[in-house]
């Protein structure tokens, strides 16, 4: 980008700090509609997110507007006047060639020249991500520009997406996945959806879905079985031990014994020489429950001496025994289908889209999953994509992506809570599976209690409309200092219009999200015609039998 392709001097610098610059706009552009032509476009001169281009001696810095205001003045004559400014960030140097480069080395000083910078400009600073034909959007300054993201840099060091209830999430995941298809047709997704989004049952009992039909492999995980014996036993332990019972360590200590006993027997019956207490082989539930049962009740000397742990399992038992029962959890707890460890292979198969039907996207719809056993299960489905990569010796060639719907629900921030053996699981994807081909993409409306060592590992984050002031905060402390001060705009996006930032794209970029299609299921309930043209009785039986079998239609 030459000087001369950036002829349109529409400012000079007033103020240079380390996390940004003023400037103020040349009298000729501080009229009331100052429009100036950029090669064949039209601009508003230092409109909020617009670039511009700094340039002093052999110095070019390219910047971000973000900030626009007029200050009163008085001449000689008494006569009012208004200087306007312009508040910058700056995002990277252009240097010979017209090559970009993120960040900024050489600052220049008060006195450099602003000019505008067009679509040509722009087209040669995104050019090189433009050769990955991954687009996601229009940016919201210059609509006839398309941008393409960095997929190696999205998916391989996890990302983000951000933004308050409404702001258009699933419609972003939608899209973007739609996209990523388009872009990489042998694309390897995992989605856990909570709320039956992005897959779902007509009445008719049909699969419809927002992705395409011959590319997704939709999963109820009623219906997978997930058996406990897959699960870890930090796991086992969130499931059936009160951390805040007293004899919560006791229960503990006396569940690793039972599970490596069990464990071992079944290593022995398949053949299996080495076993750990996480080996994902079968063992008995019930048996498990007896030897706590024989261990509450045991007595010596025909009943006189009671044993060592009388009495220590009752309130294990019981939570045990209300597991059990609930039929809620049977797709955890009583597997039909999966009760032998052969059944393991097909289950992974099936979860990585090799099955009977090859499928680009794995849809584990957890809807009708109980909302206290989601996190187990979520973390048991990221385990195993861990796992199987893990040990796949073809990881390199076969990487899969875990996007996590209301990641805060199951990954949150606070420590030692119900569900920490969760989040340690998914922690350890953040921090280890980009290198055995495992990355995650976290999905939240509220960033501030989703865990901080999952997104201090994203290095791209899509910010969506966020108003409360905690989470804009937070999403500040994320991103790069010189890049804090455009969360400012977080409340100013409208519905899938998203603030880029990080390595996926080559600056921070307000993008308008392509619309879906199809879109998700995911559209607020309308009120209005709801309320005016809403039947006129319900199937209340229907609604008490959905509620006691626990069947979501």
């Amino acid at each position: 980008m030459t000087e001369q392709e950036s002829s349109i001097l529409i400012g000079y610098l007033t103020e240079v700090r380390g996390d940004g610059m003023d400037a103020r706009i040349a009298p000729e552009h501080a009229t009331e509609l100052p429009v100036i032509k950029v090669g064949e476009e039209e601009i508003l001169v230092g409109h909020i997110g617009s670039y511009v281009v700094i340039r002093q001696s052999n110095i070019g810095v390219l910047a971000l507007v973000f900030k626009m205001w007029e200050r009163d003045r008085f001449d000689q004559q008494g006569q009012r006047a208004s200087d306007r400014f312009i508040s910058l960030i700056p995002v990277g140097e252009i240097q010979a060639g017209n090559s970009f480069v993120r960040g900024v080395r050489h600052y220049p000083t008060p006195g450099a020249r602003v000019y505008a910078v067009g679509l040509d400009e722009i087209n040669a600073i995104f050019s090189k991500f433009r050769d990955y034909n991954f687009f996601i959007g229009q940016l919201s300054t210059h609509k006839d520009y398309h941008l393409s993201l960095d997929p190696r840099a999205l998916f391989g060091r996890h990302f983000a997406i951000l933004g308050q209830s409404g702001s258009g999430k699933s419609w972003t995941v939608t899209s973007l996945i739609q996209h990523t298809i388009k872009a990489m047709p042998r694309t390897h997704l995992i989605m856990l959806d909570l709320h039956g989004e992005y897959c779902w049952k007509n009445d008719d009992g049909s699969i419809e879905s927002a992705f395409p039909d011959e590319m997704v492999n939709y999963v109820d995980a009623l219906d997978m079985e997930m058996p406990y014996w897959m699960m870890t036993y930090a796991e086992l332990v969130d499931l059936f031990i009160d951390k805040d019972d007293s004899g919560a360590s006791m229960q503990m200590a006396f569940m690793r014994e039972v599970l490596q006993q069990l464990k071992r027997k079944e290593a022995k019956k398949i053949g299996l020489g080495v076993v750990s207490i996480d080996t994902p082989i079968y063992f008995s539930l019930a048996e498990m429950y007896m030897q706590f049962k024989n261990a509450n009740e045991e007595r010596k000397d025909f009943g006189k001496t009671q044993g060592a742990l009388f009495g220590q399992f009752d309130e294990f038992l019981v939570r045990m025994q209300s597991r059990f029962n609930d039929v809620r959890y049977d797709f955890l707890l009583k597997p039909k289908k999966r009760n032998s460890s052969e059944g393991m292979a097909d289950l992974l198969r099936q979860f990585i889209g090799l099955g009977e039907k090859k499928a680009n996207i794995t849809v584990v719809d957890l809807s009708s999953v109980p909302t206290d056993v989601r996190p187990a299960v979520s973390a048991q489905v990221g385990r195993l994509a861990y796992e199987f990569n893990y040990w796949n010796p073809k990881r390199r060639e076969f990487p899969i992506t875990l996007i996590c719907e209301e990641a805060h629900a199951y990954i949150p921030r606070e420590r030692g809570g119900q569900f920490e053996g969760t989040k340690k699981m998914m922690e350890r994807i953040a921090k280890e599976g980009r290198k055995y081909g495992v990355s995650i993409g976290v999905v939240s409306q509220r960033p501030t209690e989703l865990s901080e060592t999952m997104l201090s590992q994203c290095s791209s984050f899509i910010c969506l409309r966020t108003t409360n002031p905690d989470d804009q905060q937070y999403i500040r402390g994320l991103v790069p200092e010189a890049e804090g001060d455009l969360t400012d705009i977080l409340t100013s996006l409208g519905r899938g219009e998203a603030l880029v930032l990080g390595e996926a794209a080559p600056l921070p970029t307000r993008v308008q999200i392509y619309r879906p299609n199809p879109e998700p299921k995911s559209n607020d309930v309308d009120y209005y015609t709801s309320w005016r043209e809403g039947p006129d009785d319900l199937d209340v039986e229907g609604i008490v039998s959905n509620w006691r079998t626990q069947t979501r239609t």
